[in-house]
């Protein structure tokens, strides 16, 4: 679904009617109660528990909407909302045959017998997190917006407006599928494409937002397409959109954790290793960034995943000696080649290193990290406060080795010296113990 869906059904509740055709706001005011609930963020997750608080704030916009008939019932919308299509209910525990003969709700606890709280469409939640998608959706709670009315409350001047992201967002995850699985698609096709459905905007203008989202996932710890390079510089709301996108296509998060876990085809047996270094790091390493509110129902990390996958990690490291060896013997050092080490298979995982080569100008040891991703040149990577200890202990003799785009065109960047000379390192982990 998309903004635009949700309007449609915000704009078209089903009311209860007094007489003369008047029609009831009980469910309006408990839908704005719960938007203003998670525009001051007391509600941050996506549980709406029929408490004081909740009541206090349907008690004010009830008010501000009753007839002198009406009367305050915060239970009845609260039960009845189910009828939209977009709100539904975690039943408590050996209550499901019970609620089910339920026709409405007599009283408050007839809610706290049953009903342990709502929830939201994910993706409503998600976009309900945007200020721009509340007054939209508070907007079309009171009437049904005309264009112009939309319109107004969508534009932001010369920026991208929430549709125009939504669009260009549905597009990006068109192509990221088709790249997690393999399967070939023109970036240009899907830009002219865009051309018709976005208006005043250039194909460098679309192929610009499309590196904004591949920032968005890079931060989130996702994959990215590898032909958009991540421009960070983006506006929030498309952090927003991107994350309502995910929470209404749970396929997407499925998919991602299949590209994770899987190895992908075997490297040919023909490497060009002279093309494999890529003497350029990333001017931005990023930190995969948690997000302050809980967004997702469902969330994958795709370079968590990555890091578990154990055999994708040793055939990164057999693709680091390979070319270890390679380097050397183009050094004229073929004695050295033959003494590279596989140190962490034959040695265990707990050295801080994986391989162990040469530094051919100082015939000095060179211990080497190997972080292996089938995705691009900036995707994040974990590595443990050991690894991080080693390369401060040992500096003058230490590298890190991403191997990047490893399912299809294997390449390496070199990060020498200490780690946290280029990356902002964040905790994810903590030990627990006894004492």
């Amino acid at each position: 679904m998309s903004l635009l869906s949700f309007e449609r059904q915000f704009s078209n509740l089903k009311l209860n009617t007094r007489g003369g055709g008047e029609k009831s706001p009980h469910k309006v005011a408990m839908l704005l109660a719960v938007i203003e609930l998670i525009a001051a963020e007391v509600i941050t997750e996506n549980k709406i528990f029929f408490n004081e608080k909740l009541k206090e704030v349907f008690t004010k916009n009830f008010n501000a909407l009753a007839k002198e008939s009406d009367r305050n019932n915060p239970h009845l919308p609260f039960f009845h909302l189910r009828s939209s299509g977009f709100w539904h209910h975690h039943l408590k525990p050996g209550k499901a045959s019970s609620y089910a003969e339920l026709a409405t709700a007599s009283g408050a606890g007839i809610l706290a017998e049953n009903i342990a709280f709502a929830y939201l469409d994910d993706e409503l939640f998600e976009l309900l997190g945007n200020g721009v998608a509340r007054e939209l959706l508070k907007t079309s709670l009171h009437k049904n917006l005309t264009d112009q009315d939309r319109n107004q409350l969508l534009d932001v001047g010369k920026g991208w407006d929430w549709l125009q992201c939504e669009v260009t967002v549905q597009d990006y995850f068109l192509m990221l599928n088709k790249e997690l699985v393999g399967q070939k698609y023109s970036k240009a096709e899907h830009r002219r494409a865009l051309l018709s459905k976005l208006k005043n905007r250039s194909e460098g203008s679309i192929e610009f937002k499309h590196q904004n989202i591949s920032a968005v996932l890079v931060e989130m710890g996702q994959p990215y397409i590898q032909g958009y390079k991540p421009a960070f510089n983006y506006q929030q709301q498309l952090k927003q959109v991107v994350l309502a996108h995910l929470a209404a296509h749970p396929s997407v998060i499925d998919s991602i954790a299949q590209a994770a876990d899987s190895l992908g085809p075997e490297l040919p047996t023909q490497i060009d290793w002279a093309s494999v270094f890529d003497s350029e790091i990333p001017e931005r390493i990023s930190s995969i960034q948690e997000l302050a509110r809980q967004y997702l129902a469902r969330k994958t990390n795709f370079c968590e995943r990555e890091r578990n996958n154990r055999q994708l990690g040793e055939r990164g490291e057999a693709f680091v000696i390979e070319f270890e060896r390679y380097r050397l013997n183009q050094a004229g050092r073929a004695d050295l080649a033959k003494e590279v080490e596989w140190s962490s298979s034959s040695r265990g995982d707990g050295l801080g290193y994986d391989v162990r080569s040469f530094n051919t100008d100082r015939d000095e040891e060179l211990f080497i990290e190997v972080k292996t991703t089938s995705s691009g040149k900036y995707q994040p990577f974990f590595i443990s406060d050991n690894e991080v200890a080693f390369s401060n202990a040992c500096a003058q003799h230490y590298s890190l080795y991403r191997v990047y785009d490893f399912k299809q065109q294997a390449r390496i960047y070199q990060l020498p010296g200490a780690v946290d000379q280029y990356v902002h390192l964040q905790p994810q982990s903590y030990k627990a113990s006894f004492s």
